[in-house]
């Protein structure tokens, strides 16, 4: 199974995401340019110049028209995809870094989350989309942020039917908030240190956890209960589920901050498949030289990508043997 190797960030990769149908995937990075690239054959289709600052995160509208992109520049922008045209800024109060971007499930709306900064509060906001961009307002309809100013959001996604919004913590908590009324409805003590991230399956029925204690764990997206733990013994930054299979795939591995030169395993930085439903682990894939920040299955479940801090995106499509079950 050899991977596409997808070169043209100068730093750091922070997040991937495949578009809806799976023939596009963009990247963010530490070096200020999205770019969006064609999942065939690895071609890169184009960039996004606009920002002034690491970009976090990003995320495709359903119909790969649009794409919002989260910065340390302390604005949300939106793209034409096809164009990589600007077609709007959301600059954010208080001047502070926006770590997390998402559209709600319909698009009329979409969610940011700022970082904590100094004495600033983490904020969630709510902003609205208008179909005419003469029309649309750059301030959030909705604004809220967790009672605890020392505490540190680092993802955020919209619950089912848009009713509730769950933010995973520093602390090792997951957070859920009503979206109407913005009170924390729910605190789920799951993780021993900061969840990284946190994602649903296709269907938003599940979601998963990744989490610096070295744990990705499996949630019921209704009830919240926790139903799977993975252990991978290093932290985990990123995890996923399959669409296709009953499989997970989690990516990770020492901050770049403690790795030296004299203490390097590259071991640690494979990504690991592990069965969803015995949680046994089913292989290791090798080929970062650095932690992964972001790992995602195509749509159709036939592949992956991910992404390191290495500064390469490696876009693997799975060979007969993993269909086979021979790992």
């Amino acid at each position: 199974m050899r991977p596409l190797l997808l070169k043209a960030h100068s730093r750091a990769i922070t997040h991937l995401e495949f578009n809806y149908d799976g023939d596009l995937l963009f990247s963010t990075s530490k070096d200020y340019v999205p770019m969006v690239w064609r999942v065939d054959t690895g071609e890169r289709l184009g960039t996004y110049e606009g920002h002034s600052g690491a970009v976090w995160y990003c995320n495709a509208s359903r119909d790969s028209t649009r794409l919002l992109t989260a910065s340390a520049d302390a604005t949300v922008k939106l793209w034409d995809v096809e164009t990589g045209q600007l077609k709007q800024t959301f600059p954010v109060e208080g001047n502070t870094p926006v770590r997390c971007v998402n559209f709600s499930y319909g698009e009329q709306h979409f969610l940011s989350v700022t970082d904590k900064v100094l004495n600033q509060a983490p904020h969630v906001c709510i902003y609205k989309l208008e179909r005419d961009s003469v029309d649309q307002k750059t301030t959030p309809i909705v604004d809220f942020c967790i009672n605890d100013k020392d505490l540190k959001i680092l993802h955020a996604a919209w619950g089912p039917n848009n009713r509730t919004i769950l933010c995973s913590c520093e602390d090792g908590c997951v957070r859920v908030f009503d979206t109407e009324t913005q009170k924390q409805i729910k605190e789920l003590h799951v993780h021993t240190k900061a969840i990284v991230q946190l994602q649903y399956d296709r269907h938003g029925l599940l979601f998963i956890t990744a989490s610096r204690d070295g744990t990705a764990k499996l949630f019921d997206a209704h009830s919240y209960e926790c139903l799977k733990t993975y252990n991978t013994g290093r932290p985990v930054n990123a995890a996923a589920i399959s669409p296709l299979k009953d499989h997970v795939i989690l990516g990770g591995g020492q901050s770049a901050e403690f790795v030296t030169t004299t203490s390097v395993d590259n071991a640690q930085f494979k990504a690991i498949l592990f069965d969803l439903v015995h949680q046994d682990e089913l292989g290791r894939i090798a080929g970062h030289f650095g932690p992964i920040h972001s790992i995602q299955f195509m749509p159709d479940g036939r592949g992956y990508a991910s992404g390191a801090e290495d500064g390469y995106v490696r876009l693997y499509k799975f060979d007969k043997a993993y269909f086979e079950g021979k790992f």
